[in-house]
């Protein structure tokens, strides 16, 4: 992060730390921790659907479980259905362990506690009178307590590190979230709220450097990665978001450099409204906010056009700040 990026992180850092007793010297990801509890989008699961995925792959009674624990805890319930997809198929598998007895690693019930960690977060989550690890009504409502006094909703990684020490079982549960979550619900008739449901509707579509028009994705071109953009159709970072507030009527410069200067700084964190462009990287990226703390954006060669999260890790880290475009395109 550049000089200039740590300097503006500071001082919103100090800004959002009064009225929510954060340290101000915390930057990063505990700095962006406001957008998930009380920026634009309300708490974690405000906005969000559970995608016809979902619907038909999680049990009806796990479903329910896991929307009350998670919001009972103020954690993303996606997050928490992805775990028990991940630990026990939402406690369908027959392994050892998920139903009666543990694994070879000790593990057990439907979330795959150890004994210890089942000790110092079981609930009683049915006031039925017992902790029973092996009963989803406790097991569920006990790994979302787990995950948040691990670091959840601030940074899913840590939590699930907490849960599982491997960097591949975070990949694979926070895969399993997206999968679980609809399409983001943005709301109002304002150009942020148009131009971020244009850019919603080409969730998937394919990176390509350069690409993207004013009309949808195209062709891109070569950088030095290499030329894929040639024969990729589709938008790169500043090509998705130019093209979403196209929707609006509003007609943005083409790279994310110049989109830094085509609107008014949001200079709080927690005014961040639907439509907003967030930049990272010392201006090297650039999405449009969606609510909720994400974001939707077209990452990189290889990857698609995908919802992120810009509370915690490496994009909490690097965030430089934003832009509310304005009609003319102009900088306030």
């Amino acid at each position: 992060m550049g000089a200039v990026a740590r300097y503006r992180m500071a001082q919103w850092a100090a800004r959002l730390a009064a009225p929510i007793g954060l340290p101000a010297a915390v930057i990063g990801g505990v700095l962006l921790v406001g957008l998930g509890v009380v920026g634009a989008g309300g708490t974690p699961n405000a906005g969000w659907s559970p995608s016809a995925f979902a619907a038909t792959d999680i049990p009806p009674r796990y479903f329910a479980l896991y929307r009350q624990a998670a919001d009972e805890e103020g954690i993303d319930w996606a997050v928490l259905a992805a775990v028990g997809r991940v630990e026990t198929n939402h406690g369908r598998s027959t392994l050892p362990g998920v139903h009666s007895g543990q694994n070879s690693a000790g593990a057990m019930g439907p979330m795959q506690f150890l004994g210890a960690t089942w000790k110092a977060y079981g609930v009683d989550g049915d006031g039925d009178g017992r902790r029973d690890v092996y009963d989803p009504a406790d097991a569920i409502p006990g790994a979302a307590g787990y995950l948040a006094a691990s670091g959840a909703p601030g940074d899913y990684r840590a939590a699930l590190w907490a849960y599982n020490h491997s960097t591949t079982y975070a990949d694979e549960v926070l895969a399993w979230a997206e999968r679980y979550r609809g399409a983001a619900a943005v709301a109002g008739s304002g150009a942020g709220a148009i131009a971020a449901r244009a850019a919603l509707a080409w969730l998937g579509t394919p990176y390509s450097w350069g690409g993207g028009t004013l009309v949808g994705p195209s062709l891109g071109f070569c950088n030095r990665a290499g030329c894929s953009g040639l024969h990729t159709v589709g938008f790169d970072c500043s090509g998705l978001t130019r093209y979403a507030w196209a929707q609006a009527g509003v007609v943005l410069p083409r790279v994310t450099y110049e989109q830094w200067r085509a609107g008014v700084p949001v200079g709080d964190p927690r005014e961040l409204q639907p439509g907003d462009l967030v930049f990272f990287s010392d201006l090297d990226h650039v999405g449009l906010y969606i609510g909720g703390g994400r974001m939707v954006n077209a990452p990189a060669t290889g990857e698609v056009v995908r919802i992120e999260d810009i509370s915690s890790g490496t994009r909490a880290a690097t965030y430089v700040g934003a832009i509310r475009p304005t009609a003319d395109g102009e900088r306030r």
